[in-house]
């Protein structure tokens, strides 16, 4: 009775196999294009920043304090610790970057969100908001930084 139950799952096995494949060979004969494995989203790394849209905020000082404001309203420091310095997430006031430092690639982290903790907010905060915390999260360690650490 085993020995008929094992034949019968191999042979299960074996006629699904061969049903795979005769879709496959059937959409190749049809002209459709194979499937091709390739990664969805931003692949961490270094790599080459393409050019993106560019912050209509960047260099407002008002926008800038904006952007704190909401960086502490939208509890961003509850993952990122104060002033940005780090906590749960990763700081955002040193050089590295792992989704790329470019005020495009810092708005697409937070509109996109990113695996492994960054959530999405681009459905719950509107993109004019994104832009201005994006302006703050430039401005930290330079001169323009509204309320830097002492």
């Amino acid at each position: 009775m085993e020995k008929r139950m094992w034949a019968a799952g191999a042979l299960a096995m074996v006629l699904a196999a061969a049903g795979c494949q005769a879709k496959h060979d059937q959409a190749a004969a049809a002209g459709a294009i194979p499937a091709i494995w390739m990664p969805i989203g931003p692949v961490p790394g270094p790599g080459i920043e393409g050019p993106g849209p560019a912050n209509p905020y960047a260099g407002d000082a008002a926008a800038t304090m904006d952007g704190k404001h909401l960086f502490d309203r939208y509890n961003c420091s509850g993952c990122h610790g104060t002033h940005a310095g780090g906590g749960m997430g990763p700081s955002l006031r040193d050089e590295r970057w792992i989704y790329g430092s470019k005020e495009a690639n810092i708005f697409s982290s937070i509109a996109e969100g990113r695996a492994h903790g960054m959530p999405s907010w681009g459905t719950r905060i509107p993109d004019d908001q994104v832009w201005r915390l994006v302006a703050y999260i430039k401005s930290l360690r330079t001169p323009n930084e509204p309320d830097p650490p002492r």
